[in-house]
């Protein structure tokens, strides 16, 4: 924050502090505690960032208040009257729908609010607006909205919404549009050392410009923001409470160093629907690491199975869910011990504690002496720990109340938008695949993928997401045909088969669902795996459970790409 507000100038710093993951988190710190249940750390950044703020006149705008907006405005005029900065708080409420009940164990239930509020409470003068549960794109075009005189209601500005939107949608994850996290930093020569955080500079008609503090760190081209456009979406159609943005209509332009422009994006009616994010406790689980070195490598591993099986049986309590990985790490003749090992790991799952704890510790330890040569575990077991799934409902959106609670205490309903100005969802006609590149392109290599292709990834609750894009006409008009559905079943294999030990799957035996959208504006390829992150990220039920290395994985798998793109 302080950075922020001390590197150039600014109108508006907004703030994304809430992640599924979150929600769940700050769930347990209500339960114990009702007064909790928002993000503490924006308290302590505004500490000395409330007098930066007021000096050069930055209004701020955060979702910090999580699962209690109204106790965060609260603590935020305590604040500003210990540091002696008088600021006009305002909150946005109404997101919270836990009291109507959807289902047993369920510790949030919060709907998706869009900008109107936060829209509201700017108009009324606030220096800072903190809510609950809005999209993380709604904190951006709040405050443009704000700004412009853009209407919620009704259709007029539905293009510059969605613009705006767009814009929020690459500045919600901080660095990773100025170089963090990006595909090709080392071949691009960015210095990711400390990378500064991105800004839009939005204009009237919804146009953007991203770009960041000058002598801040990485870098801002289209490639980076290409690669957060693609990241955790889906199709063409980006849907959000007050817009529904068209992807496929985003141009990408670079304007000078480190400015890119964003402009043509159109607007739809949005959804009737608002999503609702949904957290519970799912119950317990627990992890055992065993390593495996040398030779032998198979023979371990049954014999370790074996053993916590025959654990399970003597103790009479085998866990609901038992799940074995082999990550083969080890190579021949390793002059490093670590390089000679490989990580068999055991996660289980049940709704009892006890399943999951004794049965699993214990039999883990008594193999210590009685096992395979040279046993030993990353780290002692534990008696297991909660976990958590993220599940996402709909509910009418006129039925959601929508509160702008403003800096004098007056509170303004924000109304939901009429039926008729509602579109429902649905995919986009298939654009027509560019030219293929031709035969002149010479014979095929088998390279990394990533040779010349970069992605992002991440996850939507249980689903995981992977945008692939190129920076070439020539490569998207091989990229197109190249990367189907049936390629990513063989590139990906747990999309065929939800277990490390299928090495050879085939596309008819797929059991996870894979959908292809093309954006050829951006020469991308985005693809959503339903299920591949089991309940999700809370859940861990895999190795890199928010699907976040899942795109540098891809990259790194082999295909058979033309000379004539490798040059």
């Amino acid at each position: 924050m302080e950075e922020m507000l001390t590197g150039g100038p600014l109108d508006v710093l907004t703030g994304d502090y809430l992640a599924e993951l979150t929600m769940l988190i700050l769930g347990r710190d209500r339960m114990k505690d009702p007064a909790r249940g928002y993000a503490k750390t924006f308290l302590r950044q505004l500490e000395t960032g409330l007098g930066l703020a007021k000096e050069r006149g930055v209004r701020i705008v955060a979702n910090a208040g999580g699962l209690n907006p109204a106790g965060l405005a609260d603590a935020v005029r305590e604040l500003s009257e210990r540091v002696g900065v008088p600021a006009r708080v305002a909150h946005v409420e109404g997101d919270d729908l836990l009291a109507r009940g959807w289902g047993e164990g369920v510790l949030t239930a919060n709907a998706y609010l869009g900008g109107g509020g936060i829209a509201e409470c700017l108009r009324a003068g606030a220096d800072i607006v903190v809510t609950g549960r809005v999209t993380d794109a709604a904190l951006v075009s709040g405050a443009a909205a704000a700004h412009f005189g853009w209407s919620h209601e009704g259709t007029a500005d539905l293009d510059a919404l969605a613009g705006a939107v767009v814009a929020g949608h690459v500045l919600e994850c901080g660095a990773q549009a100025t170089g963090g996290n990006y595909a090709f930093f080392d071949t691009e020569g960015i210095d990711v050392l400390r990378p500064g955080f991105p800004l839009a500079e939005i204009a009237h008609d919804g146009s953007a410009v991203i770009t960041k503090h000058p002598g801040t760190g990485g870098a801002v081209t289209v490639g980076t923001v290409t690669a957060q456009l693609l990241y955790e979406t889906s199709g063409a159609r980006y849907a959000g409470p007050d817009v529904t943005a068209r992807l496929d209509s985003v141009r990408l332009a670079q304007e000078g160093p480190d400015r890119v422009r964003i402009d043509g994006v159109r607007g739809e009616a949005p959804p009737s629907t608002l999503k609702v994010g949904c957290s519970r406790l799912g119950g317990w689980r627990n992890e055992v690491v065993f390593v495996l070195t040398g030779l032998d490598i198979e023979a371990k591993d049954a014999l370790v199975r074996r053993q916590m099986e025959d654990a399970f049986a003597r103790a009479g309590r085998r866990p609901r869910e038992v799940n074995w990985s082999l990550a083969r790490t080890d190579r021949p003749d390793a002059s490093v011990q670590e390089e000679a090992s490989a990580m068999l790991r055991l996660v289980v799952r049940d709704a009892d504690q006890e399943a999951v704890g004794r049965a699993v510790s214990g039999g883990a330890v008594e193999l210590a002496l009685a096992s395979i040569p040279g046993f030993h575990v990353t780290a002692p077991p534990g008696k297991g720990a909660p976990y958590g799934v993220f599940e996402a409902a709909y509910t009418a959106a006129d039925g959601v109340p929508h509160i702008a609670v403003l800096p004098d205490g007056r509170r303004v309903d924000i109304p939901a938008r009429p039926f008729e100005e509602t579109r429902e969802l649905a995919e986009v006609t298939e654009p027509e695949l560019p030219e293929p590149l031709p035969d002149s392109y010479g014979p095929t290599r088998r390279v990394p993928l990533g040779t010349i292709a970069g992605a992002r990834s991440g996850d939507k609750g249980g689903s995981a997401n992977v945008g692939v894009w190129v920076r070439s006409e020539e490569a998207w008009r091989w990229l197109a045909y190249a990367l189907t559905e049936s390629e990513i079943c063989y590139l990906i294999p747990e999309i065929c088969q939800p277990s490390s030990e299928v090495r050879q799957p085939t596309p008819e035996a797929r059991q996870l669902k894979v959908t292809r959208h093309l954006l050829p504006n951006l020469r991308a390829l985005n693809f959503v795996i339903d299920g591949l992150l089991g309940e999700g990220v809370a859940s861990q039920a895999r190795f890199d459970p928010q699907a976040k290395a899942l795109g540098e994985w891809l990259r790194s798998r082999h295909m058979d790409i033309p000379e004539g793109l490798l040059k």
